[in-house]
């Protein structure tokens, strides 16, 4: 998956939603905002278009200048201890934030009871999308691995371990035993690479989808009592999510333009949605059921992407590997950052 791909499907969902929301005006079922006042509204909503993108940049962009701090690298510690409260915060964003709104929208009153109150579709479609985030993940690095790990390991026994050569009358010790482990451990690394590219755009898919979604809402809302909490709420959300997409970009080993472009791309997709929804204020009506239905399973896809990526690829991971099951005092504060963040993150349901 290519960062072009990322790009692709981030301006089609940006041009798709609007589309929706011109061609809702003639739905019957509509909510009026009890207060509202488009000037401080609008107002609010510039403020929350710099103050999210601030954060997020600044989440994101801080495991990626923090390769070159020693304390902040991905071998170190700290690293394993932010890490962890990250994905806390992309846990309980999925399952607090993203999953139950999917529930609400799949299951709101101007749907037609027959299908969508008949089944749980958001839950439904969250499993697809948990699975298919598993079927990308596991076919991608399996295929990086048959491709790499399918020329013959380099022949080794007690007899030819070392040959020596006779040439221009000096003598060249060549130790294969040495040369074929080196070389597997190469490999090694590279499918390591590949997975955490894989993790990485995987990860931040689910991430725009949301945030495309969330913020078109917010920018077609006219109320300031509505927009006013979700500006600190977004922030605080943006920025460790950031954090948590920053490690794996780290960890994935991208060439600067593309690790650029995945950083920008974070940064800019919550505001850009804000600026989408002023523009379709006035034409929006987010209860209509084509925006309902829509709306909701994108957000049930990216619930299943977040659940799946924070549990499997970010916590299992990390708390699986070898560095962190030989150290008992690691474990105790990763596990406590993971509950601080997944915590705090859950505590902002209050206000957004």
């Amino acid at each position: 998956m290519k960062s072009s791909t990322l790009l692709n499907l981030f301006l089609l969902s940006l041009f798709l939603l609007p589309l929706l929301g011109y061609a809702q005006q003639g739905d019957s079922c509509s909510s009026e905002e009890t207060d509202v006042d488009k000037a401080k509204a609008l107002s609010l909503k510039l403020a929350a278009i710099g103050c999210i993108l601030f954060a997020g940049a600044v989440g994101v962009c801080l495991p990626i200048v923090g390769r070159s701090i020693p304390a902040l690298q991905p071998e170190r510690n700290a690293f394993f201890v932010i890490k962890a409260f990250a994905a806390g915060v992309i846990l309980a964003t999925g399952m607090i934030h993203v999953l139950p709104d999917a529930f609400d929208k799949l299951g709101n009153a101007c749907l037609n009871e027959d299908p969508w109150g008949k089944f749980p579709f958001a839950g439904f479609v969250a499993m697809l999308s948990a699975i298919g985030t598993l079927v990308v993940d596991s076919l991608a690095t399996g295929y990086y691995q048959r491709i790499h790990f399918k020329k013959p390991p380099v022949a080794s026994n007690g007899e030819d371990a070392e040959r020596n050569e006779a040439h221009d009358g000096h003598v060249h010790v060549h130790t294969h035993g040495t040369h074929g482990h080196t070389h597997g451990a190469v490999e090694l690394a590279g499918a390591e690479t590949l997975r955490h590219r894989v993790i990485s755009q995987v990860l931040e898919l689910g991430i725009i989808v949301h945030s495309v979604i969330i913020g078109i809402s917010l920018g077609a809302s006219e109320s300031p009592s509505t927009i006013r909490p979700l500006v600190a709420a977004l922030s605080f959300h943006q920025f460790f999510e950031g954090m948590g997409l920053g490690g794996c970009i780290v960890q994935a080993k991208f060439k600067s333009r593309a690790t650029a472009c995945m950083a920008l791309f974070f940064a800019i997709t919550t505001p850009a949605g804000i600026a989408v929804g002023i523009g379709i204020a006035s034409v929006y009506n987010e209860n209509s059921p084509t925006a309902l239905i829509v709306e909701g399973c994108l957000n049930a896809a990216s619930a299943g992407i977040l659940i799946y990526m924070s549990l499997v690829d970010l916590l299992a991971a990390d708390f699986m590997n070898p560095k962190m099951q030989s150290n008992g005092k690691l474990q105790i504060w990763a596990n406590v950052s993971l509950l601080f963040g997944a915590g705090a993150m859950s505590l902002m349901a209050k206000w957004a």
